[in-house]
């Protein structure tokens, strides 16, 4: 198996996902961050991807050993035999959710969050600051980008997740995060140039890719808006 995309030398490539659709919101009126599935139109989401990257040559899939990448992985794998491994470091920004926040605090610590991230202690509300998540993500991509046996990689994670990778793409640090939506069952597409154990190249092909609406029709919100949308009108 090549460690190199065919003719070039070190240069690899990470369909970078973002799981399909899911609820945080409970029947009690609640919202959880927890390990849900996807809802129906979530397994829609991910038949479609599977659809677009048919042709993808895939040596590896990786997803976070949460069930809602593990399954969308599964789903966009569905009748192909790809080695499929879990990395629980590159889980989503751990908190505790929005309960007990006042609408004000959802809006400032939530949907603007990732705005503040380069701030001192800015964080999660009630989890890990945006600093020590960077500190979790970024090891565990490059230990992986590091990692040989494969040229074209499917990794499934996480709004934030993907965010810090993107970002860690420009070089825009915490202060890139806010700047990179990732929209429900989304795909990026990333190649990095990898020789002598060494990240030398980072290239950004394509952002937040949605095949059920390649060109956002009607889709004037982030996810993080509409889950603080749903949260308050409860």
């Amino acid at each position: 198996m090549a460690d190199a995309l065919t003719g070039t030398r070190g240069r690899r490539r990470i369909y970078l996902m973002r799981h399909g659709e899911v609820s945080y919101h409970r029947p009690d009126g609640s919202t959880v961050f927890g390990d849900v599935d996807l809802t129906e139109e979530g397994v829609h989401q991910a038949k479609l991807m599977r659809d677009l990257l048919a042709d993808v040559p895939f040596d590896l899939a990786v997803h976070t050993g949460k069930q809602r990448s593990r399954r969308t992985a599964s789903l966009v794998l569905e009748g192909r035999d790809v080695p499929l491994r879990e990395i629980t470091e590159l889980e989503e920004l751990r908190g505790t959710g929005l309960g007990g926040l006042s609408p004000d605090r959802i809006e400032a610590e939530f949907v603007y969050g990732f705005e503040r991230a380069a701030l001192p202690g800015a964080g999660f509300p009630g989890g890990e600051t945006f600093a020590g998540f960077q500190g979790r993500i970024l090891p565990a991509f490059e230990s992986l980008l590091l990692s040989r046996g494969w040229s074209t990689l499917l990794l499934v994670a996480h709004g934030g997740t993907n965010a810090m990778i993107l970002s860690w793409v420009t070089r825009g640090g915490l202060e890139g995060l806010g700047a990179f939506e990732q929209d429900a069952g989304c795909v990026n597409i990333i190649d990095v140039d990898v020789v002598d154990g060494e990240v030398i190249r980072r290239i950004l092909r394509a952002v937040n890719v949605t095949p059920y609406n390649f060109v956002k029709v009607g889709h004037h919100f982030t996810v993080a808006e509409n889950i603080a949308r749903a949260r308050l009108r409860r």
